[in-house]
């Protein structure tokens, strides 16, 4: 723009821009307003005064900072005091109702043919849009730069454009080394494919979020990184590229890892601890712990060594042994009691080095002053107490490898449950053979018991029925005798429940098969037991006429036998007990069912184990709890299952089966 307007005598006339959509007025050369159009009123918010309101017809003014501004420092009064134009003054206008205009000024002073001031045009240009997108661009690029997150912009064709400093201090390269090169720069080779899905998904406008991946930084490590890809548009709305986010998540990735291992050792300490809980068997106990250890600490090897030393205070027993074979330690003889392995057996605490031969405790004992030639080559050495309930150290687990820090805190404080489990196994264990053996000296005690008592017993027994047979039927000492036998009847019976009980313990309960009839079994001892169980009447509620079965008829006999005796003895307020025999596909069921006190869902599992009796039975039920427990071990010698149904105050049915054809048993 010039800097003079000379048109002629007169200041253009403002109607010839009253239509137009950018503010324009005129004054004099004093300064007072004399014309303006329409856009100008739009954007003072108010009409001025022709001849009254000087300079502008702003309400308010401001610089650009925000200061106000006198009026007569406006733009319009220095074009007209100064005798110049002024170009792209910016001002801040302040409508009547508030709102602020930021404008961009263009006053031009008017003269006349001979060179007469005579006023001056201002065109106003509202850009407060474009400072709003200034502010914007301002505030955006100091959020990109101070960002934490690398942030990335790329062309269509992969060719970086931008580069904030995140994204140096995450990938190594500086903006001059990035931009322009292909953003492959930053892709490792296997996951190049990658690019492509992305570039296509950015040409159909769509967004990645949250993508996880991996990418190369400049030293060529490889980092895992989670990236946010949106497209980048012109002003048309084309894509022409796109904006990356990406974060780096190693950290989070490494609290996933270590999570993901937590709940893993968690995992293994259920599980192992249930495997070493079911078993009894201390050698295998130990070697199962050697071998998990070893594996889960991913040692070269792992040994566990009792706590036991010579006379002399030497060494330690090898128990078991994993990842080598036991020649490699045979041949150099056991672990001496030195400082290295001192603290383990004292029970001190777990010891883990990343350098045992760097270790002050390391080879100062003769006569090999550290590991002997040939011994398996241990850098990295781990050391964890096993400890019983009562403070006793039952031994060590050792571990080695020959590299240097392969051992962690995590693997600390894994075996820390691994060897508190193994030490409730091992008491456990310890406990079980000891009861093992006083269960055999019992078992031993009432197989021996049981025949000392049998012999006396038998002479009583044949005693008292000379005795009866001779003795007057009118004798008055007749009852005695015949109550005196009754009660030698049930002493023999519990006898030869205390010699079945002994030899099925030692495998050497004798059975004798052959075929029979169990309905007509079942029918004679019902018979008979109804005739010495008075108090109840034994009813046969199914009435087969044949059911042949391949079984040893003397053993199912006892079985029945106990069942009915059972049915009657805990049924004291009931007067029938119900017997049924029937044939079930190619097995032979037997039921009896009583009208008693019943038993608990708790205890069904229990009743059949040796010496259990049902719990809460009134004082006079007698008896040793050994009569299901034989009946139990007959009926599975047979192949067969015994089994009950009962409800508590309603009475309880025991069933049994077994194979009724001979190539079945």
């Amino acid at each position: 723009m010039s800097d003079m307007y000379r048109p002629g005598p007169k200041i253009p006339d403002i109607a010839l821009f009253e239509n137009l959509p950018v503010a324009i007025y005129t004054c004099d050369k004093d300064g007072y307003i004399t014309s303006y159009n329409r856009a100008a009123v739009r954007l003072w918010g108010r009409e001025p005064e022709i001849g009254k309101d000087k300079w502008s017809g702003a309400w308010k003014l401001y610089y650009p900072d925000g200061m106000p501004m006198p009026i007569d420092e406006c733009p319009m009064a220095r074009a007209i005091t100064q005798k110049k134009a002024l170009e792209d003054e910016h001002i801040i206008l302040q409508r009547p109702d508030g709102e602020k205009r930021n404008i961009a000024s263009h006053p031009v002073p008017v003269f006349d043919d001979a060179g007469n001031l005579i006023g001056a045009t201002n065109t106003y240009l509202d850009v407060t849009n474009d400072k709003h997108d200034e502010k914007q661009q301002a505030w955006l690029g100091a959020i990109i730069t101070s960002s934490d997150d690398a942030i990335i912009s790329k062309t269509l064709t992969g060719e970086i454009t931008s580069w904030n400093r995140a994204a140096e201090k995450l990938f190594g390269y500086t903006a001059e080394e990035a931009i322009g090169r292909h953003i492959s720069l930053l892709i490792p080779k296997e996951r190049l494919a990658e690019e492509e899905l992305i570039i296509g998904k950015i040409r159909n406008s769509e967004s990645i979020d949250h993508f996880e991946t991996y990418r190369r930084t400049k030293s060529g490590l490889e980092i895992p990184i989670s990236l946010t890809v949106s497209p980048i548009k012109d002003g048309k709305g084309q894509t022409i590229g796109a904006s990356k986010i990406a974060r780096d998540i190693s950290r989070q990735k490494h609290a996933e890892e270590r999570l993901q291992r937590y709940a893993e050792s968690l995992e293994i300490l259920n599980s192992f601890g249930k495997v070493i809980a079911e078993d009894m068997d201390i050698q295998s106990i130990l070697q199962k712990v050697t071998d998990a250890t070893t594996q889960i600490t991913q040692a070269q090897f792992g040994a566990f060594f009792y706590n036991q030393v010579n006379d002399k205070d030497e060494s330690y027993t090898l128990f078991t042994l994993s990842g080598a074979p036991r020649e490699a330690f045979e041949q150099f003889g056991m672990p001496r009691n030195t400082a290295v392995f001192d603290h383990t057996f004292k029970g001190q605490g777990i010891v883990r080095v990343d350098d045992i031969t760097a270790d002050p405790r390391y080879g100062h004992n003769s006569p090999h002053f550290g590991m002997p030639k040939g011994h398996l080559p241990v850098v990295s050495y781990l050391a964890v107490p096993v400890i019983s309930n009562s403070g006793n150290v039952i031994g060590g687990l050792f571990f080695g490898h020959p590299e240097r820090g392969r051992f962690t805190q995590e693997h600390e404080q894994l075996l820390t449950g691994i060897a508190a489990q193994a030490a409730v196994a091992l008491d456990n264990a310890k406990l079980y053979e000891e009861i093992k053996v006083l269960n055999s000296k019992k078992d031993e005690f009432i197989g021996m018991a049981s025949h000392e008592l049998k012999t006396p017993v038998t002479s009583i027994n044949g005693y008292l029925q000379i005795i009866d047979r001779n003795m007057p039927a009118d004798d008055r000492n007749k009852p005695f005798i015949n109550k005196t036998l009754n009660q030698v009847g049930k002493l023999t019976t519990l006898i030869s429940d205390l010699l079945d009980v002994s030899k099925i313990q030692t495998g050497k309960l004798p059975f004798s098969y052959a075929h029979f009839d169990m309905a007509k079994l079942l029918e004679d001892v019902a018979d008979v037991m109804g005739q010495t169980h008075t108090s109840h009447k034994i009813e046969l509620t199914c009435h087969e006429t044949a059911l042949n079965v391949y079984a040893d008829q003397q053993r199912i006999e006892q079985v029945i036998i106990n069942l009915i005796s059972n049915g009657v003895k805990y049924s004291p307020n009931s007067n029938r007990v119900l017997v049924c025999a029937e044939a079930a596909g190619n097995k032979i069921r037997v039921s009896v069912q009583d009208f008693g006190i019943g038993i608990d869902a708790e205890q069904h599992d229990r009743i059949f184990s040796r010496f259990y009796r049902v719990e809460n039975l009134a004082a006079h039920m007698s008896g040793l709890g050994i009569g299901l427990y034989i009946s139990h071990e007959i009926v599975s010698r047979h192949k067969g299952k015994l089994w009950l149904t009962s409800e508590p105050g309603k009475g309880s049915t025991f069933f049994f089966e077994i194979p009724a054809d001979k190539q079945d048993v």
